[in-house]
């Protein structure tokens, strides 16, 4: 089933960001080993409900709060929403060991995350 999975909270200062959600939260946030500025967000209780996310730079189209929807076929869902009214506002694109990603602006304007699942993909 495609559902959400994960967030990103998009801004222009991701330490200050991060502070606050571990200050008033009490949220697990660091900085991610990879090749571009991300944090991720999480707790240390791996029983609790709830989905984790990240904190990315806000960039042109990427702004606010962005869910993620997981998806079998990343390929067929943009084509799917292109053919809806939808735009793709940054393109499929691979990140190492982990997946793809793509984000899409809805027919009402609303930017959703895309990703599909591969330890195989690669930049």
């Amino acid at each position: 089933m495609n559902r959400f999975s994960y967030f990103e909270l998009a801004t222009d200062n991701l330490e200050k960001t991060a502070a606050f959600y571990r200050d008033v939260f009490g949220w697990k946030v660091n900085k991610w080993d990879g090749p571009f500025e991300y944090w991720l967000v999480g707790n240390d209780d791996e029983g609790a409900s709830g989905i984790y996310g990240g904190l990315m730079c806000a960039d042109g189209g990427l702004a606010g709060t962005v869910n993620t929807i997981e998806v079998d076929d990343i390929d067929g869902a943009i084509a799917r929403a292109q053919a809806c009214g939808g735009e793709v506002v940054l393109a499929k694109h691979a990140i190492t060991g982990i997946g793809y990603q793509a984000y899409i602006k809805d027919n009402a304007g609303i930017v959703l995350g895309l990703h599909h699942t591969d330890t195989n993909a690669r930049e």
